[in-house]
């Protein structure tokens, strides 16, 4: 039922968009909803070729643009080039490691009032969305840099 339920919504999307529905972009779309790791495109392509073994990373690449573009993912980027990708489009937050750059979920969103003084203080800037990410270090990588400290 999950399967013909995220088809159904990917390939109203698509249509919706003026794009076609295909196997690859199924594939990869499918490989999104099914993970809160937010993968990188390689990260994808592996996961995909089990499934699609003759697909390409370039198909892989334009597949998640796709879906970004559609609204079916959002593109995390980041200020070193590297970019990860989330099948969630609910509102949420997210934390990114430093050291492993791992990046999960942090749920809720800002309350009304602290997003209305956000956008007084931005003078005169037209905000049509926000993306909040909290820096840090995982569980997994706390102790290692306290140490290092």
């Amino acid at each position: 039922m999950q399967t013909e339920t995220t088809e159904v919504l990917l390939r109203h999307a698509l249509e919706e968009s003026g794009q076609r529905f295909t196997e690859q972009r199924a594939a990869v779309y499918r490989t999104l909803v099914a993970t809160d790791q937010h993968p990188t495109a390689d990260e994808v392509f592996l996961a995909v070729r089990h499934d699609l073994p003759g697909i390409s990373l370039a198909t892989v690449y334009k597949s998640l643009e796709t879906l970004v573009g559609c609204g079916l993912a959002v593109k995390l980027t980041y200020g070193d080039g590297s970019a990860r990708y989330d099948g969630r489009t609910d509102p949420h937050h997210h934390a990114r490691c430093l050291a492993c750059g791992r990046v999960t979920d942090i749920e809720g969103s800002l309350p009304g009032p602290q997003l209305d003084m956000l956008r007084e203080r931005a003078d005169g800037f037209l905000v049509t969305g926000y993306r909040l990410e909290l820096s840090g270090y995982c569980p997994s990588c706390a102790p290692r840099a306290s140490v290092s400290a």
